[in-house]
């Protein structure tokens, strides 16, 4: 006699690409689900894995069919409750994963905008219904952001926006910059991404049973980590009893300070300080090639220590372990703190780590890098001093690279981070301020591309930080006590946003007998209005308060506001004798009116700011 089990106890669980998960579906977040959290690393880490794992498979001589032999990618089990009686699935877990890929689907769907290879994308996006669209992940406070996200392909944040939502319309933005694929490629990703990338769907047709299923898979106290595995290796190489267990007890120690910053915190001090110190080999770009150092480090690091501590740590002898662990984890901790501390959080010691944590590259490559150079037992202002060269060396090239509007996602930036990576670990400061500066000589995009540049829908997060630099910048040349974080991030008081010199109506710039604007047309009016020459930064409320006034009205008000505006005014220059002498090299100047020319005079100045922030000569 058979076993008869009610449906609503029933548990489905199936293989599913991503195609056959979303297409025209419809889920709803549950009420422990709500928040869509990821930061930017976890969008960036999952980019860089999608993106490297096709790349491992991809070949420029490939013809589109290949696609179904390449390497599948698995993104986990996702679980769903089913009601029975409406067919409408909620989603228990997976929920910033689905959110996350629907983001990055909405992103190729503008990406292969015109391609004639276009790989449709918009029913896994969302169902259409008697002419009405709905996206799949079903929750009225997000509909906005998508829609906006799907029809411009930008949206912009208002003041009662929910955490879920600004984290969706900045993850965007980072896929956005992070995601770089040749435009031949491009329809074999989204093949690949659709058809070769692997759910496990859990489905539960109770409530009851999908959140005991939840409770579960979340439980990870019998699972090692790579972590506890390499601990397990090192004290099992340590043979004195006693030195095993003060090595344990450090162990313990260190790990509890990591822990602070995070429960993944340990997994991601031990990829940086293994990969900046010690990896010498990275994965060649060809389809086939197999990991070395820089990827096993990042996918099981206990595996590759073990296979590679007597060739690169010199590491033998139980002796040779007990002092290793004994000192230089320790110190590689406390220098690991000490980043993560400076990024977080302004220290004018080394002012660019901060300024690297909102506009660096990918926290996989950084954090390497930055990790390299140190060596053990540096006294604190070595450590200080190669720390800033290094970040002000990511920063002229993420700056560099952003102005001539290009990418710097992990993939195309890869190898040139890891080669300087080998190039300046343990130099002395002034050999890796030489090598950092000579770099930099060869970063291919110029500042020549500064006055080209204009503000759109992506980049809008860069401007923000491009404006706060040269805000703070100007700032400290007239002895002010205002810097970066006053314009991009203010602990206190109304934040910053970008304002437009310019109004909003064409029709108050055109031309007459008295006032020759040289704006040719309507479309060209609002190319020069976003152009960076005509952007500044003003608390918010009065950027908005002066609206789509008349420059000429605006400006009036600019002379009470950060000295970078107040340049626009002709009474700065009667107040400032000191900035009159500093600015013979600059060339600010005041514009009673914002003409075409105008634009053109201050796009270059924004040039010339730029040469002397970023300057080489910073490197000493």
């Amino acid at each position: 006699m058979g076993i008869f089990v009610k449906t609503q106890d029933k548990i489905d669980a199936n293989d599913k690409t991503l195609s056959q998960l979303l297409d025209r579906q419809k889920f709803y977040i549950d009420y422990f689900q709500r928040e869509y959290r990821w930061g930017k690393k976890h969008i960036e880490l999952l980019v860089e894995d999608l993106t490297a794992t096709f790349e491992k498979s991809y070949d420029h001589a490939h013809d589109r069919p290949a696609v179904e032999n390449y390497q599948n990618y698995y993104l986990g089990p996702v679980v769903f409750s089913e009601d029975l009686a409406d067919g409408k699935k909620s989603i228990i877990d997976g929920q910033q994963r689905i959110t996350s890929i629907t983001l990055l689907l909405i992103y190729l769907h503008h990406l292969q905008s015109g391609s004639d290879d276009r790989v449709s994308v918009e029913n896994l996006i969302y169902s259409e219904k008697y002419g009405r669209k709905s996206f799949n992940m079903t929750e009225e406070t997000r509909e906005p952001c998508l829609q906006s996200l799907y029809k411009n392909g930008s949206y912009e944040a208002k003041e009662d926006d929910d955490e879920t939502v600004i984290n969706m319309a900045e993850r965007y933005d980072n896929i956005a910059q992070s995601l770089e694929l040749d435009e031949r490629a491009l329809p074999f990703f989204v093949d690949w991404l659709l058809n070769k990338v692997v759910f496990v769907e859990i489905v539960a047709y109770s409530e009851e049973n999908a959140y005991t299923i939840f409770e579960t898979m979340n439980d990870r106290g019998l699972n090692l980590t790579s972590t506890e595995m390499l601990k397990g290796y090192v004290l099992s190489k340590i043979s004195d009893s006693k030195k095993r267990l003060e090595i344990d007890a450090i162990w313990k120690k260190q790990i509890q300070k990591l822990h602070e910053y995070g429960e993944t915190a340990d997994q991601t001090f031990f990829q940086s300080w293994f990969r900046g110190k010690y990896a010498v080999s990275m994965r060649p770009g060809k389809a086939g090639a197999e990991n070395q150092d820089f990827e096993l480090i990042g996918t099981k690091f206990h595996s590759w220590f073990k296979d590679n501590h007597k060739k690169l740590f010199e590491l033998e002898k139980s002796e040779d372990f007990y002092n290793y662990f004994k000192e230089q984890f320790p110190f590689y901790v406390k220098l690991t703190s000490q980043i993560w501390d400076a990024q977080e959080e302004f220290n004018s010691k080394i002012p660019h780590l901060h300024y690297v944590q909102y506009w660096g590259i990918a926290e996989s490559l950084q954090d390497p890098l930055l990790v390299a150079s140190v060596t053990f037992n540096d006294d604190p202002e070595k450590i200080w001093k190669k720390l800033d060269y290094v970040a002000r060396y990511i920063e002229t090239f993420t700056v560099r690279r952003s102005a001539n509007s290009k990418k710097f996602g992990q993939t195309s930036i890869r190898y040139t981070m890891f080669n300087l990576m080998k190039e300046i670990r343990d130099k002395s400061p002034d050999a890796v301020a030489t090598t950092l500066s000579t770099e930099i000589g060869h970063i291919e995009q110029k500042w020549d591309g500064v006055p080209n540049f204009r503000m759109h829908g992506h980049n809008k997060r860069f401007v923000k930080h491009l404006l706060s630099r040269i805000s703070g910048y100007m700032d400290e040349l007239v002895g002010g006590s205002t810097n970066y974080v006053t314009y991009h991030h203010p602990s206190a008081g109304k934040p910053f946003e970008i304002e437009h010199l310019l109004g909003a109506k064409f029709d108050d710039y055109k031309d007459d007998d008295e006032y020759k604007a040289g704006f040719e047309h309507e479309s060209d009016f609002h190319e020069w209005r976003n152009a960076i020459g005509a952007l500044v930064l003003l608390p918010n409320g009065k950027n908005q308060s002066y609206g789509s006034d008349k420059y000429e009205e605006k400006l009036k008000h600019y002379i009470k506001e950060n000295a970078y505006v107040q340049t626009l005014h002709k009474k700065f220059y009667e107040k400032n004798p000191d900035f009159l002498r500093k600015n013979k090299k600059l060339g600010f100047q005041c514009h009673a009116h914002l003409t075409k020319k105008d634009i053109e005079k201050r796009n270059e100045l924004v040039k010339r700011v730029c040469e002397e922030i970023w300057s080489t000569k910073h490197f000493g």
